[in-house]
């Protein structure tokens, strides 16, 4: 089995740092996945609306701004073929090699970006060497610039080797936004998957270290709660108004006031607020965006009823409506021990590869989760695996990069786990 060289990894890596694109705007992306996957030995490439369940999408930007993302996409030469497939936010796409009658084992990896700006530092080696971003104000900041590389290298790999089965590599849209999971598992293409790889790069352990299984989830659930109340004079008429910024504060207030569970840990947490219009007018309007978590699927859903209930009663105690919009949903999973035994396996003979962890806790939320419950609720095993890389910047910090070996030691360890798990069916 031959590997993709690092030149070709690290191109590939840096090209997709250039245009990160967030959720549902990966329209560039998808078209450079689809043009790179055409030029190998695949038997189908399904992509957009092929990969995902209809009415499954949630937060999906408005109309205008999908537009702006993709004219921008269609400028920096994007394949106009494929790009009139993704029209209305349908991004992501798919892969199958098929090679004889084995098992079906999929590997999913995520593509978007996040909304944030990325340093000019010099010493933030992207601005330095020249592949910073070029989407000013969206970042490659968690590593899924990378997740898309090893993915194209791992099918690239698999498609010359001696593999007997079938491997599917899905390249899933929106994971910043708690988004892209459902849709892809609910559009039926892990129905047939006997193992379901997921990776990640980083998670704070260093350059050469393998986690052969993730767990520690955090269930999650977000929301967008909207307040309507009534205008009035501040000053003329303070009592005719009903006051909707008051009924968000309450509720504020109140969701970190919720009782923490006995049975686990349980996280909320108002992440975003605003409302108003002027110092002299009561306000008619306000939002607030936030989420509750939970080491279980029961915690995190005690936690989703117990702020449900905050919501309406603030807005009850205020005179006020509610409109709570669910912008986001993930269970808790955990990863199959007969995979993580392969997974063990294979990176502790890896070149490039110093420690192997068995398993190590997430502490935070991945719609991964949604992907491994599909298979696993089906009679399929599946695996959450880290590839350690030293980042300077923590996740998500403007100056998070990835240390580029990192790449053939994912690509390495996920194509001969592929073969392994085909080859010894465990």
């Amino acid at each position: 089995m031959s590997q993709p060289s690092r030149e070709r990894l690290v191109e590939l890596r840096r090209e997709f740092h250039r245009k990160p694109e967030p959720a549902w705007r990966e329209f560039w992306t998808t078209a450079r996945v689809v043009e790179e996957l055409e030029s190998m030995d695949v038997d189908d490439i399904l992509v957009g609306p092929e990969v995902l369940a209809e009415g499954e999408r949630i937060a999906v930007p408005d109309d205008e701004e999908l537009e702006r993302w993709y004219r921008q996409a269609e400028e920096a030469g994007a394949n106009p073929e494929t790009l009139e497939k993704l029209r209305g936010g349908y991004t992501g796409a798919a892969a199958t090699l098929e090679r004889g009658d084995g098992p079906t084992v999929a590997l999913r990896v995520d593509i978007d970006g996040l909304p944030r700006e990325e340093s000019t530092d010099d010493e933030h080696r992207p601005a330095r060497e020249g592949f910073r971003s070029e989407h000013e104000g969206t970042m490659h900041a968690c590593g899924h610039d990378a997740h898309a590389t090893i993915g194209l290298g791992v099918l690239e790999a698999v498609a010359d080797s001696d593999f007997e089965g079938t491997l599917k590599v899905l390249f899933q849209p929106a994971e910043e936004t708690i988004g892209g999971g459902k849709p892809m598992a609910e559009s039926g293409l892990l129905d047939d998957v006997d193992y379901l790889l997921a990776v990640h790069i980083g998670l704070d352990h260093p350059t050469g270290e393998v986690v052969a299984g993730v767990g520690g989830f955090l269930a999650v659930h977000q929301f967008r709660a909207d307040f309507s109340g009534e205008s009035a004079h501040a000053g003329a008429r303070p009592g005719s108004g009903r006051n909707a910024v008051q009924a968000m504060a309450a509720a504020v207030q109140n969701l970190y006031a919720i009782p923490r569970h006995g049975d686990g840990a349980t996280r909320v947490n108002a992440g975003k607020v605003g409302g108003g219009t002027a110092t002299n007018v009561v306000p008619e309007q306000a939002h607030v965006e936030g989420e509750v978590r939970g080491e279980t699927t029961e915690l995190m859903e005690y936690m989703r009823e117990r702020a449900r209930s905050v919501l309406d009663g603030a807005a009850t105690m205020h005179g006020c409506e509610v409109d709570v919009t669910p912008e986001g949903e993930a269970p808790g999973a955990e990863s199959d021990p007969v995979v993580v035994d392969v997974v063990e396996t294979i990176a502790g003979r890896t070149g490039g590869v110093d420690s192997v962890v068995r398993n190590d806790d997430l502490g935070g939320s991945e719609d991964a989760t949604v992907l491994m419950n599909r298979v696993q609720e089906r009679g399929g095993r599946a695996a959450y695996v880290g590839v350690g890389t030293d980042h300077p910047g923590g996740h998500h910090t403007a100056t998070f990069d990835v240390d580029e070996d990192s790449l053939a030691v994912g690509v390495d360890v996920l194509s001969e786990t592929v073969r392994a798990l085909a080859r010894d069916r465990p």
